[in-house]
């Protein structure tokens, strides 16, 4: 097949530091390239990938530093347009930006959200798209736009070789993510505190000046917490390979958290707030705990040794794998190039 992959111009493909959207597009187009599909990546110039590139500036909008970050993604929009015949299938990365320009495409065209979709002013532009062709990420994520025409639900993937196993933590507690008042570092703290563990904190702070940023930062100069800072790929393995556990304690219905399956893959167990995707990723007790409060996250603290670190990463080759994602899309593709017109919302799983 001849796959057009787009993604997102704020971070390259795959992205320097933060970045889930622009990492998974970098998980999914190596793999099809690998399954011999022909595949063009449109992404900022600095990406780097095994697919064609068409490059789109010359590097990533948080690179440059831009203020206006829509106007380079309607001149690729307007690019693609141009260079549609060329594909089989068109698969956007880019939430609602790309949408009124499908209707301009006569190629079968889908979507795969990304983000939450709870946002008051994301009603109107929905409803009217509603019958283009969308893929959730988690069940989780559809409840905010029920009415999408969800044509398949595909959890993220994860290349197994990029994160070994570890058979056994270093006596540590992490946290990985972004400062940010809906990943609750504070709450990470607070259950490291309270369970008298050291916790190590990986993430990026995206502004010093914000009410919410002042008021943890002292907190991550206890003399318990280790702040890493904000640390990319090659970092991880032994971030999360390290770890007893990956704490988790988001405030917000987090459509997949593609960091609880690289902890799995680590070996590492998942104490998260059953928050969104949570219940669908994480078994409970088995690799790690769903919780509902900073004290029964205190006491999943205490049953870690209950979870076999071999079980997360058997639930990661069979649920979370790059392979396992890659088919799931390419059965999508194949089904929407016999009948874009037919394309019946799937139920999923």
């Amino acid at each position: 097949m001849r796959i057009a992959q787009v993604a997102p111009l704020f971070e390259s493909v795959p992205p320097k530091f933060y970045g889930g959207t622009e990492r998974v597009v970098h998980y999914l187009t190596e793999g099809l390239v690998k399954a011999g599909h022909q595949v063009t990546l449109y992404a900022s110039g600095d990406s780097q990938t095994s697919a064609e590139l068409r490059p789109i500036g010359q590097r990533s909008l948080r690179m440059l530093g831009a203020k206006e970050p829509i106007a380079p993604h309607m001149g690729m929009f307007e690019v693609l347009r141009q260079e549609a015949h060329r594909y089989d299938v068109i698969h956007f990365h880019n939430e609602y930006l790309h949408l009124p320009t499908t209707r301009m495409i006569d190629v079968p065209c889908l979507s795969t959200l990304h983000g939450r979709l709870d946002h008051v002013e994301y009603e109107e532009v929905y409803s009217l798209f509603k019958d283009h062709s969308f893929v959730s990420i988690s069940m989780s994520q559809r409840k905010a736009k029920p009415a999408l025409n969800w044509v398949d639900r595909i959890y993220h993937g994860f290349p197994s070789e990029l994160m070994p196993f570890s058979a056994k933590g270093s006596g540590y507690l992490a946290f990985l993510g972004r400062i940010t008042p809906e990943k609750r570092v504070e709450h990470a703290i607070e259950i490291a505190r309270l369970s008298g563990r050291r916790l190590k904190v990986a993430a990026k702070i995206p502004n010093e000046r914000d009410e919410y940023v002042r008021s943890v930062l002292p907190l991550l100069e206890q003399p318990f917490v280790e702040f890493v800072g904000e640390i990319g790929d090659s970092e991880k393995p032994e971030f999360l390979g390290g770890a007893d556990a990956l704490l988790f304690p988001i405030d917000w219905p987090e459509p997949f958290g593609l960091v609880m399956i690289e902890s799995l893959a680590a070996g590492t167990p998942v104490i998260a707030f059953r928050q969104g995707s949570v219940p669908e990723v994480i078994e409970d007790g088995k690799t790690g705990f769903v919780v509902d409060s900073i004290d029964e996250a205190v006491r999943a603290v205490k049953q870690l040794g209950q979870v076999d670190r071999k079980n997360c990463r058997a639930a990661f080759e069979n649920r979370f794998s790059v392979d396992r994602m890659v088919s799931d899309y390419v059965c999508l593709f194949e089904r929407m190039i016999q009948s874009p017109i037919q394309m019946q919302s799937f139920a999923g799983s």
